[in-house]
């Protein structure tokens, strides 16, 4: 009899101990730096944890729900906008999000990262269409830097604080022309482009032209002028030869020193026409009289 209460006790003992381990692991939780604990009494919130460690909840009756307390990347559906040019585009784009407010979260859309993204869905593409909306195709094309998020970014504005959630950035992966309006744009552009380097070149060669041609007036001119001065000059020397032989031919001494010199230069070019160096003259040519006289 001794013996069987011993082995009872023992097993109440050890009940007793279980039922102690299984409540206090029933009322600890884990908070981790990347979550939200969020306590709920009967359905109710009591009480939300951000620090991450260990908590306390009463065994059931309080329950531990866990929301993301990190940055979230949500990506869009791939959607159609259209310019202010009437122009259709495709919007490929992704959002960062987070929870900034656990219990606005709770209240609004049920503590649901799922509502919320199809509520931040809503807003980010309505103010997408309405931001492309007043801008030109070419505007969008070259606006694909963080100038265009911003601004979609901006036109969602404060509405999401209602919720206990932050919009951080809107990103646009693509944003691009349907592919069957692709090549037709692609094919204006670049006729357009054409047009403007065929501008530029006929510019280009109309200016080059006017330069050719004021070169060219200019170089006439300076032709014409250095062509007046040699002329001028040319006169000159002739009119001093003259002056010369004038003087020459009036000084009887120089006259015949004159005569005399000319008819050796016509007796050089006789012997190199002649090609030796023998000169035959008859005593009649006047040439040969000049030299008898000379030597008589």
């Amino acid at each position: 009899m001794t013996q069987t209460k011993k082995h009872t006790g023992r097993w109440i003992a050890a009940v007793v101990v279980f039922l102690a381990l299984l409540l206090l692991n029933g009322s600890l939780y884990i908070t981790r730096s990347n979550e939200y604990a969020v306590i709920r009494q009967f359905g109710r919130v009591v009480g939300i944890r951000s620090e991450p460690g260990i908590g306390l909840r009463i065994p059931l009756i309080q329950t531990v729900d866990k929301m993301p307390n990190t940055l979230l990347l949500y990506d869009l559906p791939v959607s159609d906008v259209i310019t202010q040019d009437k122009k259709t585009m495709v919007a490929d784009s992704f959002i960062l999000w987070r929870i900034t407010d656990p219990q606005k979260f709770i209240q609004t859309l049920n503590g649901s990262v799922a509502n919320a993204e199809s509520r931040l869905s809503n807003l980010v593409y309505n103010s997408m269409k309405n931001t492309i909306s007043g801008m030109t195709q070419a505007e969008v094309i070259s606006g694909r830097s963080g100038a265009l998020a911003g601004a979609i970014r901006d036109g969602v504005g404060d509405n999401l604080d209602a919720y206990g959630v932050e919009l951080v950035a809107v990103e646009t992966k693509h944003l691009d022309l349907p592919d069957d309006n692709k090549e037709a744009v692609y094919t204006r552009m670049i006729s357009e482009r054409n047009n403007i380097a065929a501008s530029y070149t006929a510019q280009g060669e109309s200016e080059a032209q006017m330069i050719r041609s004021q070169t060219d007036k200019e170089v006439q001119i300076m032709l014409s002028a250095a062509q007046a001065d040699a002329e001028k000059l040319e006169a000159e020397g002739e009119a001093e030869y003259m002056r010369i032989l004038s003087d020459a031919y009036a000084d009887p001494e120089k006259a015949e020193f004159y005569s005399f010199v000319r008819s050796l230069d016509a007796a050089r070019a006789s012997l190199q026409g002649s090609g030796g160096n023998v000169l035959f003259l008859d005593r009649s040519s006047p040439l040969a009289e000049i030299f008898y006289n000379k030597t008589a």
